[in-house]
């Protein structure tokens, strides 16, 4: 488990700096769902927040669980290495994105359109959210939204060949964008702008790209692991 524990901070991290992109993405939805409901029932606002962001997370999970599979199959051949190679160079690349340096990791999206094509109409019907099923159900459902975040952090937890340790990294992953897509009002607004900081963002970013290059395999991981 200690092995793993790393590849937990990891996938927090970059769900935590992710979730300026999230709010991004998901942001829309997160203002349906709150103002759909009036002030004085706070409490129902922020249940069906809950339940909309457990639906997602539990689609993270489920998806990386599928892909883990695959990832285990190619895990026990000669392919192994390059699996292993191949996620550390995801860290990297996931680096360079939440640091602000490069965004070719957005290209990924293009994977998921033809999925989300089907899925969207689905969520569609489920507006406007009026129960807690149906926000799980939303939330469920726009977990398939196509993001590169998202999928390159799915490619990265399959990588690991297990696919249960693959459906707990995604799941982590998921739970570190709770933080902002959770709060409201002002709490988002100062949240967010922390998280656009360019130090903030920086620091991040390299600290995933260490977990990156602490993954390819090689004689500098001992050099990684003592500092």
């Amino acid at each position: 488990m200690s092995e793993l524990a790393p590849l937990f901070v990891s996938a927090i991290i970059l769900g935590v700096l992710g979730g300026g992109h999230c709010l991004g993405m998901c942001g829309g939805l997160m203002g349906a769902l709150t103002f759909a409901i009036p002030k004085e029932q706070r409490s129902r606002r922020f249940k069906l927040l809950l339940a909309y962001n457990l639906g997602r997370v539990l689609s993270y999970a489920t998806a990386g669980f599928l892909m883990g599979l695959a990832g285990w199959a190619v895990a026990n051949s000669p392919a192994a290495l390059l699996m292993r190679v191949m996620a550390g160079l995801l860290l990297i690349v996931m680096g360079l994105y939440l640091a602000g340096w490069w965004s070719g990791l957005t290209r990924i999206e293009r994977l998921g359109r033809g999925v989300w094509r089907y899925v969207q109409p689905l969520a569609g019907r489920l507006l406007p959210v009026s129960s807690l099923p149906r926000a799980l159900l939303l939330g469920a459902l726009w977990g398939w939204l196509p993001c590169g975040l998202v999928y390159s952090t799915l490619i990265w937890s399959a990588s690991q060949g297990n696919a249960l340790d693959s459906a707990l990294l995604m799941l982590a992953f998921g739970l570190g964008t709770w933080p902002v897509l959770l709060a409201t009002g002002l709490a988002a607004e100062r949240m967010t702008a922390l998280l656009r900081k360019r130090s903030v963002r920086m620091a991040g970013g390299v600290c995933v790209m260490l977990f990156g290059l602490w993954t390819l395999p090689g004689p500098h991981q001992h050099w990684l692991m003592g500092h």
